[in-house]
Formats: structure tokens, C-alpha cells, sequence
């Protein structure tokens, strides 16, 4: 059990690490300018403090979101020590790694300075700006769907019961 966590963990502070070092260049190098367009007119760097959740929405509910936070963060530890250790359930715990790392990220930055720092702006399709951490989410979010829907059969997933398995006779 100490072995599953500690290689997660690390796998965690590893991504955290990657996630705020990219925002910390962000604040240096992007904060009070207008950005820096990478590709004119499809992608650009642009520094944008976020006091909402995604797409901005439920600006400054900061208390609000680090206790939504923490709760997830426990679902996700709790289901993640339920996962069989099986190569066939190895997508399942990276995903949860990569998810844990992604809400982690955000939570530094809004219980160090009450925002997240976003930064990678799809001008093109005039998408929100975002991090790091949210491509964590998301991608982990939408592949763990897509293995539940098209991969993943139903007794698969039954270590995610908390009923008690009744014993075969």
C-alpha cells in the first residue's frame, strides 16, 4: 500500500511542480503586458487572474471552491486506494494521478492569492484562458469517461461498489 502512494505522490509533486513553475513564468514574464502570440491570431500567452471556476463562472467564491476542492480531493484518493493493482487498471490510476495533480494546482494558487493564474488562450476559437492544472483536468476527466464508456466493462468497475460482494455458492 505505502509503495501505490508514494509512486502517486511523487507522480503528484512532479506534475504540481510542472503546473506552478509554469505559472509562476506566467506571472513574470506575462503580468502587465498584453501577451505573446505564439501563432498570430490562433494561440497566444496572455495572464489573466481567474476567480471563478471554469469559464470564469461563480467569480470570488474562493471559500467555496477550496472546500469543493478538498472533498474531491478525498473521493479521488479514497477511489484511487480501491483501484486494483492491475496493468489492466493502470490507465484508471494515471488518470486519477493526473486529476489529483490538476485540483491540487489550482488549490495552491487560491489559497495562496485567492485566483488562479491562467495563461494559454486559444484566440482562434476564442476559447477561456487556462493552465496547466485545468489540462490536467480535463484531459484526465474526459479520458476517465471515455475508458468508462468504451472500455471499461461493468465488473471492471465494481471495485468502485461499496456494497459488499455476496460470495458465490
Amino acid at each position: 500500500m505505502f509503495k501505490k502512494f508514494s509512486i502517486a505522490a511523487v507522480l503528484v509533486f512532479l506534475l504540481v511542480l510542472l503546473d506552478q513553475a509554469t505559472k509562476m513564468w506566467a506571472v513574470a514574464t506575462l503580468k502587465g503586458i498584453e501577451g505573446i502570440s505564439l501563432i498570430d491570431g490562433v494561440f497566444r500567452f496572455m495572464y489573466l487572474e481567474n476567480r471563478g471556476s471554469a469559464f470564469s463562472m461563480f467569480q470570488n467564491q474562493t471559500t467555496g471552491f477550496i472546500i469543493f476542492t478538498l472533498i474531491v480531493l478525498v473521493v479521488i484518493a479514497f477511489l484511487y486506494a480501491r483501484i486494483p493493482d492491475t496493468r489492466h487498471m493502470l490507465p484508471l490510476k494515471i488518470l486519477g494521478i493526473l486529476i489529483f495533480a490538476g485540483a491540487v494546482g489550482n488549490l495552491i494558487d487560491r489559497v495562496r492569492q485567492a485566483f488562479v493564474v491562467d495563461f494559454l488562450y486559444f484566440e482562434l476559437i476564442n476559447f477561456p484562458v487556462f493552465n496547466v492544472a485545468d489540462i490536467y483536468v480535463t484531459c484526465g476527466s474526459f479520458l476517465f469517461i471515455s475508458l468508462g464508456l468504451f472500455y471499461y466493462k461493468d465488473e471492471d468497475l465494481e471495485f468502485l461498489s461499496l456494497r459488499k460482494k455476496k460470495k458465490e455458492q
